[in-house]
């Protein structure tokens, strides 16, 4: 691609592959894990991002980049966790306007009874699927679409989606426990 906004056919293809391969395995995960543990998948990014997070709580704003969800959406999905008491909120010590969303023990063991399915899915949908190589070069390929830094914009009001996965190899162990 030479900037002009034009791709090729090829580019096309690859780009629609890319787009409907994400919306099936986000539906497969997502069905998983509803039929397993009543728990969709937004909800369970967020006990994932409050896992790896240092004494598991995230200012919901650093929440609601690292799950691509507008702040709006995840206000209302902190709040269904929290009556679900997965979740709680604190108040920031040096920001009274700031919250922290911190997970509860309730949320750490719903957590790890659910990762087992997630994983099994991400192994049985993608990953095995793929020999060394590919897995290889799609996590090349994700780098450099992200820039080669990881950071996504947060996203604004109306534009929320989840990741699909980004659990570590320590995301697993910690959550099988």
């Amino acid at each position: 691609m030479t900037g002009t906004g034009r791709l090729t056919e090829g580019q096309l293809v690859a780009w629609r592959n890319f787009l409907q391969a994400h919306a099936v395995l986000v539906r497969r995960l997502e069905a998983d894990l509803l039929a397993e543990h009543q728990l969709p998948l937004a909800s369970y990014d967020v006990l994932v991002q409050l896992v790896e997070a240092p004494e598991r709580r995230l200012r919901m704003t650093e929440l609601a980049q690292g799950v691509l969800i507008s702040r709006s959406g995840l206000t209302r999905l902190v709040d269904r966790l929290e009556r679900e008491g997965l979740v709680r909120r604190e108040v920031c010590d040096d920001d009274a306007r700031g919250l922290f969303a911190v997970l509860t023990e309730d949320g750490f063991q719903r957590l790890r009874r659910a990762s087992p399915t997630h994983l099994r899915g991400v192994a049985r949908y993608a990953m095995d699927r793929l020999d060394d190589a590919q897995v290889a070069a799609l996590a090349e390929i994700c780098a450099l679409l992200l820039d080669g830094g990881g950071v996504v914009p947060a996203a604004r009001d109306g534009a929320e989606r989840t990741r699909a996965d980004q659990e570590s190899s320590a995301t697993e162990q910690t959550a099988r426990g």
